[in-house]
């Protein structure tokens, strides 16, 4: 009976997509290749270009030679071994044949009946052309009168009898016919010399080891993928071609090129031999996190032979050992690397690295915009994402996606627009769609991590999805009514500008708004909006609805101002980019073969690139710096195929290990373990810091920077609504309430508390028509800044959903300076690193309004000027200036519900002087302001068991 896995494991050859030509509009690659790119396939004497891992079908329907044209190859027979034949009475000998081809050495191991069949294979072939006078044989009946006929033998006179000259003799033979086109190129000579489509990819790395095997179907350590019955009688055999490099092993259809599954080396990665692991006589058991690959041999030597060589491969490969914080990739040295605060300047070096991209792009985020503008304003559409991938699909390269599929009814991302825009614009743009809710049982979690990868070589990493309502600059800017003329170009170059006292440049004044809602996509000429359609957005005025009508405005932008975004990225390149792309295409290939959907062949399993040419970088992003970089992971077995929670490793053991101070600023903060509702300890890592620096009566200083309220809709006047009141729950309950939270469990240090922490949130104002508005500035970031040394950007959130890594799936890059730079901390003399230094002052600078006022020194980030004067004080005052003129909610003024509708009633001094309230936002500085400790402390903000926010589990707000 065969395995109904196997359906599963390795597609039919015939295209299985017909039945869904109504959902996409494409249902298969294109085929075609041009005589420039058949050229280019060949065309190398250093190895085959990486693209050829893309058209390995197309390749073999036009005959394109494995060897490389016009690079000889050379062999050397030596090193003989003696092995006992199946009579145990006969003693064989076993010949070792070195091989050179360009820059490609390998080995095989040949018995001389092998030779024998090699000789009478090609002499079958010669037959055969001669019997076929066609005149397409003509060149090859040439190259064929060469070649001897005599069978090569080693017995007979005394010259090749002696083991050195046997040697020599089959040397001499096989040379003789790697010399001829036509015997060199021939199949029986390909696979006497284990040479297949793959070998001579110069990014794959060396060649490696590749043979013709028999593979069991089956072997899924994923429940639910197997046979049931998992019996011998229930496998099927197939006949395989196995390549084995430096970091995966993988096999393939070599009738017909295509590849059939691709298995990564991995700390859970084991060879094992024998009938006990294989239920067969000569097997080979390979295993992973995932999967256990069953091969059959013909004999015991050559299952020994196997198990030992990819042992060998295997031990040299990172992935194979448990990294720093249980991590899956090593701290690569020496990469270059950035950091973007905000996305006006991330989306910019993004969109110019997509444009550089000549084999792949992958991308994965949890909500993606395909119509999103990556460089303003727009004046065209050759900025906007998916013409940006459209173009680069028509060129060519491989385009692959994988988007988070929500459950629809509680998010309105509206993955599947995104898929099927991508889909339909060309064939090379794939894109896959996970978890599928109900036969994975996964419903609460999400794919939440934020990434892109270019060719191997460059990646970007953080907390900024390719989405609407994510471009920002250091601005802030509340309004959007289009610019004037005089203002345009100046937003062209993203000045500093002259900034007013809070740190926002007053900048281009707004001109009269717009009459029509929609911007016309196709006619953006003259257009000076920063924010077109959908992208203006404030969601917890209003969550985005009718995503696939992306240019019609979601808010009345001339009543409602935007919520500005706080984010922060990292670009990185060489190992570690290609530690990424690890990542990315271990996601998808496990989506691959876990959903039947994208099982055909039009969704191809990828290979990861070699690290060995990891230093070859077609392109760089300007302005970056060396420093040393992990690339960390929260991953389970329903995400990736494997379980990691690195990324919280690694803040617990930066929080325990800094000396001077740490600054977090993240989306969330929910922490402060109690082994029932929360489990992550980051909170109590800051507060076993803290009482570690009382008590040694040093210095030590904890920012942390948070959104004033989550990013959900609702009123916050009314008290916000369920899932508002539930994520503040487990905020106070981190920070100030109850015997677990940071405060309570600082009792030790009493009122000095506030010598040691500050929680502050960010806000900002504006003229929006007539009137003065104010709205929070939302951070998203996922960040954290120590000693000026270090810091870690990525998609991951302080809360159990992100950090336990048996929940949402999140990618982050731990960065740490090697260079040194004379600095001051703590009133000393202090040797810094470059990177994190700059990266800090950038934050600071706009955060406490440094940017417009040179009087404010950041130098120094823990002395008691700065930490109380320049951060403190000025959380402070703005928090109570913004109270004073909006009446801003959340304040620590409403302590209940009561209180709530109070205070939201009564009139604020802009209502009732607008031109005093404009001279008290002049003293406003920066965007600090103190995260209100005390609001709603007298309600319980559990949402109430009978609504549907309520009955669902705690997990999902932790």
């Amino acid at each position: 009976m065969a395995s109904p896995v196997e359906e599963v494991i390795e597609p039919v050859v015939q295209n299985t997509t017909a039945q869904n030509l109504g959902r996409r509009r494409f249902s298969h690659d294109h085929r075609n290749l041009s005589p420039d790119e058949i050229d280019n396939l060949m065309s190398s004497s250093d190895g085959r270009p990486f693209l050829v891992v893309h058209h390995l079908p197309e390749i073999k329907d036009e005959g394109i030679p494995y060897l490389m044209p016009g690079i000889p190859i050379t062999c050397r027979v030596d090193n003989t071994e003696k092995y006992t034949t199946r009579s145990k009475v006969r003693v064989g000998t076993l010949y070792t044949v070195w091989l050179t081809h360009g820059q490609f050495h390998w080995t095989v191991k040949r018995k001389y009946k092998h030779f024998q069949e090699l000789h009478r294979d090609l002499y079958k072939h010669k037959m055969m052309l001669h019997l076929l006078p066609l005149a397409r044989f003509t060149k090859d009946r040439q190259q064929l009168r060469a070649m001897s006929e005599e069978m090569p033998s080693l017995h007979g006179n005394e010259r090749t009898r002696r083991t050195s000259s046997k040697m020599k003799y089959l040397e001499e033979y096989l040379n003789g016919l790697l010399e001829n086109a036509f015997c060199r190129n021939d199949h029986s000579m390909l696979e006497f010399l284990s040479v297949g489509a793959l070998s001579f990819i110069t990014d794959l790395g060396p060649k490696g080891l590749e043979g013709p095997i028999f593979k069991r179907s089956g072997g899924h350590r994923i429940q639910g993928l197997n046979c049931i019955g998992h019996h011998q009688f229930c496998f099927r055999w197939s006949r395989r071609w196995l390549v084995v490099k430096d970091s995966f092993l993988m096999y393939m259809n070599r009738d017909h090129g295509n590849i059939n599954f691709v298995l990564l080396f991995d700390p859970e990665f084991k060879v094992k031999v024998g009938r006990a692991y294989t239920d067969t006589k000569y097997g080979v058991c390979f295993e992973n996190f995932t999967r256990s690959l069953v091969i059959k041999c013909s004999s015991y030597r050559q299952a020994h032979w196997w198990s030992h060589e990819i042992n060998r491969l295997a031990e040299t490969s990172d992935f194979v050992k448990v990294q720093r914080f249980e991590g899956f990739a090593k701290p690569r040295e020496n990469t270059l690397t950035k950091w973007y605060v905000n996305g006006s300047g991330y989306f910019a070096d993004l969109a110019d690295a997509l444009e550089q991209a000549k084999e792949e792009i992958f991308i994965t985020d949890w909500w993606l915009s395909p119509e999103v503008f990556m460089k303003r304003p727009a004046t065209e559409n050759h900025w906007r994402l998916d013409e940006i991938l459209k173009r680069k699909a028509e060129q060519g390269v491989k385009v692959c996606v994988l988007l988070y599929k929500e459950v629809e009814l509680a998010l309105g991302i509206n993955s599947e627009h995104s898929k099927k825009t991508l889909m339909n614009m060309h064939p090379n743009i794939k894109v896959m769609r996970h978890p599928d809710h109900v036969s994975s049982v996964v419903f609460l979690w999400a794919h939440h991590e934020k990434m892109v990868a270019i060719d191997q070589t460059v990646a970007f990493v953080g907390g900024i999805d390719l989405a609407f309502g994510r471009w920002d600059d250091s601005q802030y800017r509340l309004t959007d009514l289009g610019l004037t003329k005089a203002a345009n170009s100046e937003t062209q170059e993203e000045p500093d500008g002259d900034t007013g006292e809070n740190g926002v440049a007053d900048g281009p004044k707004p001109s009269e708004p717009d009459k029509e809602t929609e911007q016309n996509p196709e006619n953006l000429t003259g257009n000076t909006k920063l924010w077109l359609g959908k992208d203006y957005s404030n969601f917890i005025r209003k969550d985005w609805v009718q995503l696939d009508r992306p240019f019609e405005d979601n808010i009345d932008r001339t009543q409602v101002p935007r919520m500005p975004w706080r984010d922060l990225s990292a670009a990185i390149h060489g190992i570690a980019a290609r530690d990424v792309a690890r990542h990315f295409i271990q996601r998808w290939n496990f989506t691959k073969i876990f959903k039947n959907k994208y099982k055909d062949n039009f969704y191809p399993y990828l290979l990861p690139k070699s690290h060995c040419t990891s230093d070859s970088l077609s392109f760089t992003v300007p302005g970056c710096t060396k420093a040393k970089v992990q690339v960390l992971r929260s991953a389970d077995r329903w995400s990736t195929g494997t379980c990691e929670n690195s990324i919280l490793n690694a803040y617990v053991h930066t929080i325990e290990n800094s000396e001077h101070y740490i600054y977090i600023e993240n989306q969330f903060f929910i922490s402060c373990a109690d082994g029932k509702t929360v489990h992550n300890g980051i909170g109590d890592a800051i507060v076993n810091r803290i009482l570690r620096a009382h008590r040694e009566q040093k210095k030590y200083r904890v920012f942390v920077v948070i959104p004033l309220l989550p990013g959900f809709e609702g009123d916050i006047s009314a008290g916000g609504g369920n899932a508002i009141q539930a994520i503040l729950h487990f905020t106070y309950r981190t920070i100030c309430r109850g015997e677990n939270s940071i405060l309570t469990r600082l009792a030790e240090v009493e009122e000095k508390w506030t010598e040691y922490i500050t929680i502050c949130g960010l806000r900002t104002h504006s003229q929006l028509a007539e009137s003065i508005v104010t709205e929070l500035i939302y951070v998203h970031s996922k960040t954290l800044i120590a000693d000026d040394r270090c810091y870690i950007i990525g998609s991951a959130n302080i809360n159990d959903r992100s950090m336990l890594g048996n929940r949402d799936s999140e990618l982050a890059v731990f960065v740490e300076d090697e260079e040194r730079v004379p600095s001051i901390m703590g009133g000393e003399e202090y040797q810094a690193g470059p990177l994190t230094l700059a990266l800090r002052k950038e934050c600071f600078s706009v955060l406490v309004g440094a940017a417009s006022d040179s009087s404010i020194n950041i130098d120094d980030p823990i002395s008691d000027e700065f930490f109380f004067l320049a951060w403190n004080s000025a959380a402070k005052l703005n928090a109570t200036i913004y109270d004073k003129v909006f009446r801003c909610l959340p304040c620590d003024e409403v302590h209940n519900m009561r209180e709530l509708k109070e205070y939201s009633s009564k009139e604020c001094l802009y209502d009732s002087d607008p031109e005093q309230a404009k001279e008290e936002l002049k003293a406003v500085r920066g965007l600090l302001v103190h995260f209100p400790m005390k609001f709603l402390c007298e309600e319980n903000l559990l949402p109430p068991l009978g609504t549907k926010e309520g009955m669902a589990p705690v997990g999902l707000w932790t």
